[in-house]
């Protein structure tokens, strides 16, 4: 499973720089050429890019600072948006190149929001490393014209014992 996770990253960013590093015809053409290469060349800020595909988008960032070498790419998309609400995921991976050691990440979040009641979660990996989960909920429900109730809570956790939050209260208007 962890290794289908990292090789369907792998595709989303190679599909993500066959788009950027390809002339609308498909032919290949000089990275310092280019305006995308002149960026990555003269800029320390990096680059970023959002192309539409599907019902969403693919995305990444390729820099540099003074620590190292970064890079995100991902694919960010409506999964549905109808009666039952609407509901958008996101599957990323990062790489960091720096004198101080090297990392690269990978996850996934969703969240999901109606008329009175929202939801999230977010799963990071990282390689030879923790998972961090990250989870929220909170809802308003109206019982009568003057009384509302509304929860919600959080857990996230990666290391030992999870945080965990919960709250609750009842509103009513006199």
């Amino acid at each position: 499973m962890q290794y289908s996770i990292f090789v369907f990253i792998a595709a989303l960013m190679s599909v993500a720089l066959a788009q950027v590093w390809l002339l609308p015809d498909g032919r290949d053409k000089d990275l310092y050429s280019n305006v995308w290469g002149r960026a990555l060349r003269n800029s320390n800020n990096g680059v970023t890019w959002n192309k539409p595909v599907g019902n969403g988008n693919v995305f990444g960032t390729l820099g540099s600072n003074d620590q190292g070498l970064f890079g995100k790419a991902g694919y960010q998309g409506t999964i549905f948006n109808d009666a039952r609400g609407k509901m958008d995921g996101q599957a990323y991976g990062t790489r960091v190149l720096s004198p101080a050691g090297d990392t690269s990440h990978f996850g996934g979040k969703l969240n999901w929001a109606n008329d009175n009641a929202k939801a999230s979660v977010d799963i990071s990996k990282q390689i030879h490393g923790k998972t961090t989960v990250e989870a929220s909920g909170a809802g308003v429900w109206k019982v009568d014209k003057n009384t509302q109730v509304s929860a919600g809570g959080s857990l996230s956790g990666g290391n030992g014992k999870p945080d965990v939050t919960v709250n609750a209260q009842i509103e009513s208007k006199f």
